[in-house]
C-alpha cells in the first residue's frame, strides 16, 4: 500500500466530516465532474454490510466467483503518513482511547452519531433500496445485472479466508484490533460509462464501500474471469481517506498495489491524476456549499443510451457547423441541438419500451428557431414539424424531409395538436408557459418537453416572487406549477449542453383520469386568471374587450422583446375566437436590432469624437501627470463616468441613446478601438498595454485577428492631437487609405 497524495482541508464553517461525504458522493455519482472522459455512472444496487471476522472462514456450498489470488509480495500494508490515525471526539472514527467495553449510555450515543453519519453519506445516491437495482439502472440491457449481495458475500469470504493484506487496506490497518468492534458498511455497485463506448474503453463495473465511522471510501474495480464470473481487480484497488490531527483535517488517496496499477487514462486514471486533480476537487468541494436546488444530469434516462446516441449523432450531424449560415454561434447550437436530440431519442425510446409501442413518437417544436432539432429528430425516424415566427436562413439547408412553418403562435382554441404525442419547447421566450396548457387541451395523450431560458409569464416578463430563490428556481418552480395545475405529472432533469439554461422539465403523465377533463380545465382557467389579473375567457369564448386605454404591456414596455398591446394590435394576425387571455403578443416578426449598431454612422462618430475630446480636454486628466517627464508624451486623457459624460451630451443624442438597449454605455463598448469602460467609468484605450497576442492561442481567435487585420482605419492616426501611439507597422487598424485591406470572407460564408 502507498499514499499517492495528501492535502490539508481548511474548514473555517466547520462543514467536516459531512462536507467529506458530501464530497465523496459527486465522485460516486457523477464522476464526470472531475473526469471530462467520463460520461458518468450507473448506479446498480446498495446494502449495508459488515467485514468478516477472521473467524469465518470456508466457503460455501453455493459459492461463486472467488476473489484473485492473495496480492503479492511488496503489495502488503506500508506505514505512510497518516497511515492508522484515530479521530478525535466529534471525527467520524472512534475517539481515541475508547473502550470497547464503555458505558451503554455513551455507547448509544456513538452508534447514535454513526447512524447520523452514515444517513447522510447515503442521502445524495440515486440508487435504490439496499441490494436492489436503482432506477438508474433499470432497463439497461447492456448485460445482466449481477447480484450485490453474492459479490459481496464472495469478497468477504475471500477477506476471512487469509487476504489480511486487503482487509488491513479496508480498515486503515487497523484489521486485528477493529474486528471485534463491527460497524456498518455502506456497499454500492456502479458501472463507470466512458464518453468513447469502444473495445478499448468499455463501461467498467466497480463496487464502493463507505466507511463512515472510520473516514474511508474504497473503490473495488471488478473484472470477468476466464468463465465470466465477475472479481475484484485488487491491482487497481485505491482508497480516499479523510482523517484528522492536531494541524487539522487532511484528504488522501492510498493505492492498495501500486506495482501493479494499470492505467487506461479514461476509467482507470493515472496514479498522479489521482493525487493531484481528484485530491484538489475533492479538497475544494467538502467545504464549498452545493445547495444548488438542481437534480443530477440525465437523472430520467439511461446514460449508458445517452452516451452511445450522442456519440453516433455527433458524428452523424459534426458538418453542421461548418456551413453554418447563421450569425449565431454554431459550436453552440450545433452541439446543445445534438445533445437535446439525443435526451429526446431515448426519452422516448424507455417510453415506447414502458408502454409496450412500436410506433416512433410525433410532436411539435413551438418556436422552432434554426430548427436544427426538428432536423435531427425527423431525420432519426420521428414525424414531426417545427413552427416559428420567423425564417431562418439555415432552413433552406435541411430539403423538403424536415417541416418547418413561419407563423406566429397564438394560445388559442386554434392552436391545439389533437394527434401529436409531444410538444417541445426549446428556448420558447414567451411561449414557455403556454406550452403545458396547450399540451393539456390539445388531448388527454399529449405530453410536453420544454427547457426555460428568458423568463416570461402568460403575458409579458415574469416578475419574481420570492427572494429566497434565484430568479431561475423562481422560474423553474413556476412552470411546474403551471403543468401541476394543467394536471402534469412533472419531472425535472438536468441536460448536458453548452448552456447555463440546462433544466428541463417534462410532462409526461397526468394526474386525474380522463372524465376528470371539465374539472380540471376551469382550474387551469382559474390559475390563469390569477396570474393576469384580469378577466380570463373559458376555451371556446370570445374574451371580453379591454377598457379603453388600457395596455397589457410587460415589464419591457411597449418595445421590449416581450412587449403586449391591447386591442387589435395584439397580434399580426388577429385571431378572432377561442383567444385563452387578452393581450399575449408573439414576437415581432422581424427582429429588432437595439444595440446601437443601426444607428446612422455620422450620428456614432459625432458622440465617439464630443466624448474622446471630453476626456482628452484635462477633466481629471491627472494621470498624464506620471507622463510629463517625457520630451513628448502621448496624451492618454483621463477618465470620466457615464453619468458625468452624459452631462455633457446635447438632450436630443440622449434622447436617440435611450431608445437603444444599454444606451451610452452600449456605444461606447461597441467603439472599443477608442475607449475603454469599466465599472461605470470610461477612458481612452491606450494600446500599448494591450496584451501582446501569442503562438499560444486558439485558432479561431488568430484566424479572426488576421481576417480583419488592416481592415479599418485608425482613429487614433485620423483625429488623436498626437497620431497613433503605435507604430504604424503595430498597428492593428490602417493609418491611412493606402494601408486599407479587403476583409476576407469567411468559410461559411462562401459555401452559401
Amino acid at each position: 500500500m502507498a499514499e499517492l497524495g495528501r492535502v490539508a482541508v481548511r474548514d473555517p464553517d466547520s462543514l467536516l466530516p459531512g462536507g467529506f461525504w458530501a464530497a465523496v458522493a459527486v465522485w460516486v455519482e457523477r464522476p464526470q465532474v472531475a473526469n471530462k472522459r467520463l460520461c458518468g455512472v450507473r448506479l446498480e444496487a446498495r446494502r449495508s454490510a459488515c467485514l468478516p471476522r477472521v473467524e469465518h472462514s470456508g466457503p460455501r456450498p453455493s459459492s461463486g466467483p472467488e476473489l484473485e489470488e492473495r496480492a503479492p509480495a511488496g503489495c502488503g500494508p506500508k506505514e505512510g503518513p497518516g497511515h492508522g490515525q484515530r479521530f478525535p471526539e466529534g471525527g467520524p472514527g472512534p475517539r481515541p482511547g475508547a473502550d470497547p467495553e464503555q458505558g451503554p449510555q455513551e455507547s448509544q450515543g456513538r452508534r447514535q452519531q454513526g447512524e447520523d453519519q452514515r444517513e447522510a453519506a447515503k442521502a445524495p445516491l440515486l440508487s435504490g433500496a439496499p441490494g436492489q437495482p436503482g432506477k438508474a439502472g433499470a432497463g439497461e440491457g447492456d448485460f445482466p445485472a449481477p447480484d450485490l449481495d453474492s459479490l459481496w458475500d464472495d469478497f468477504s469470504r475471500s477477506l476471512a479466508s487469509g487476504n489480511r493484506e486487503m482487509l488491513a487496506f479496508l480498515t486503515r490497518s487497523g484489521a486485528e484490533s477493529r474486528l471485534e468492534a463491527q460497524h456498518e458498511l455502506d456497499v454500492i455497485l456502479r458501472t463507470v460509462i466512458p464518453k468513447m463506448n469502444t473495445h478499448f474503453c468499455a463501461p467498467r463495473r466497480e463496487i464502493v464501500v463507505q466507511d463512515v465511522l472510520s473516514g474511508t471510501v474504497i473503490f473495488l474495480p471488478l473484472e470477468e474471469d476466464s468463465e465470466g464470473n465477475l472479481k475484484v481487480k485488487t491491482s487497481n484497488v485505491y482508497q480516499i481517506q479523510l482523517s484528522q490531527s492536531e494541524g487539522g483535517w487532511f484528504i488522501s488517496v492510498l493505492i492498495f498495489c501500486p506495482e501493479r496499477w494499470h492505467s487506461d487514462g479514461i476509467v482507470d486514471p493515472k496514479p498522479t491524476w489521482l493525487a493531484e486533480e481528484l485530491l484538489a476537487r475533492l479538497a475544494r468541494w467538502c467545504v464549498e456549499s452545493r445547495q444548488s436546488g438542481f437534480k443530477s444530469t440525465l437523472s430520467l434516462v439511461s446514460i449508458m443510451s445517452y452516451s452511445r446516441a450522442h456519440q453516433a449523432l455527433k458524428e452523424k450531424y459534426k458538418d453542421m457547423a461548418k456551413v453554418w449560415p447563421e450569425v449565431t454561434d454554431p459550436e453552440k447550437f450545433v452541439h446543445e441541438d445534438v445533445a437535446l436530440a439525443a435526451y429526446l431519442l431515448i426519452l422516448w425510446e424507455e417510453e415506447r419500451a414502458e408502454r409496450g409501442e412500436t410506433a416512433r413518437q410525433c410532436f411539435v417544436d413551438l418556436g422552432c428557431g434554426n430548427g436544427l432539432l426538428v432536423h435531427i429528430l425527423s431525420s432519426e425516424g420521428h414525424p414531426g414539424r417545427g413552427i416559428d415566427v420567423r425564417r431562418r436562413k439555415v432552413w433552406d439547408m435541411y430539403g423538403p424531409q424536415t417541416h418547418l412553418e413561419e407563423s406566429a403562435i397564438i394560445p388559442n382554441d386554434k392552436t391545439l395538436f389533437p394527434d401529436v404525442d409531444w410538444l417541445i419547447g426549446n428556448h420558447s421566450d414567451e411561449l414557455t408557459p403556454w406550452i403545458p396548457v396547450i399540451a393539456a387541451r390539445s388531448s388527454y395523450d399529449c405530453r410536453f418537453f420544454v427547457l426555460p431560458c428568458c423568463f416570461f409569464d402568460f403575458v409579458g416578463r415574469y416578475q419574481r416572487r420570492q427572494s429566497k430563490k434565484t430568479q431561475y428556481r423562481g422560474y423553474l418552480d413556476f412552470i411546474t406549477e403551471v403543468g401541476s395545475t394543467c394536471g402534469f405529472h412533472v419531472e425535472e432533469d438536468c441536460l448536458r449542453i453548452p448552456s447555463t439554461k440546462r433544466v428541463c422539465l417534462i410532462g409526461k403523465s397526468r394526474t386525474y383520469p380522463p372524465s376528470g377533463e371539465d374539472a380540471v380545465d376551469e382550474r387551469r382557467t382559474r390559475y390563469i386568471n390569477s396570474r393576469r389579473g384580469g378577466p380570463v375567457s373559458p376555451p371556446g369564448q370570445v374574451p371580453a374587450p379591454p377598457p379603453p386605454g388600457a395596455t397589457a404591456g410587460g415589464a419591457d414596455g411597449p418595445e421590449g422583446h416581450g412587449a403586449l398591446d391591447a386591442g387589435a394590435r395584439h397580434t399580426p394576425e388577429s385571431p378572432a375566437e377561442g383567444l385563452w387571455l387578452s393581450g399575449f403578443r408573439p414576437r415581432e416578426k422581424a427582429k429588432r436590432v437595439r444595440n446601437c449598431a443601426a444607428l446612422p454612422r455620422d450620428f456614432i462618430d459625432r458622440v465617439v469624437l464630443q466624448v474622446a475630446n471630453l476626456l482628452l480636454g484635462g477633466k481629471q486628466s491627472n494621470m498624464r501627470s506620471s507622463q510629463s517627464r517625457s520630451v513628448k508624451a502621448w496624451n492618454r486623457g483621463g477618465s470620466l463616468s457615464l453619468a458625468e459624460v452624459a452631462g455633457e451630451l446635447d438632450r436630443e443624442t440622449l434622447q436617440k441613446l435611450k431608445r437603444e438597449c444599454g444606451g451610452l454605455q452600449t456605444l461606447l463598448r461597441n467603439n472599443s478601438q477608442v475607449f475603454q469602460v469599466l465599472n461605470g467609468r470610461v477612458r481612452i484605450r491606450d494600446w500599448r498595454e494591450e496584451r501582446p497576442r501569442k503562438g499560444k492561442e486558439p485558432e479561431a481567435k488568430r484566424r479572426q485577428f488576421s481576417e480583419t487585420f488592416k481592415t479599418r482605419l485608425c482613429w487614433f492616426f485620423a483625429h488623436h492631437p498626437d497620431g497613433c501611439v503605435l507604430p504604424a507597422d503595430r498597428c492593428p487598424f490602417a493609418h491611412g487609405p493606402g494601408e486599407l485591406r479587403l476583409a476576407t470572407t469567411r468559410k461559411s460564408e462562401q459555401a452559401l
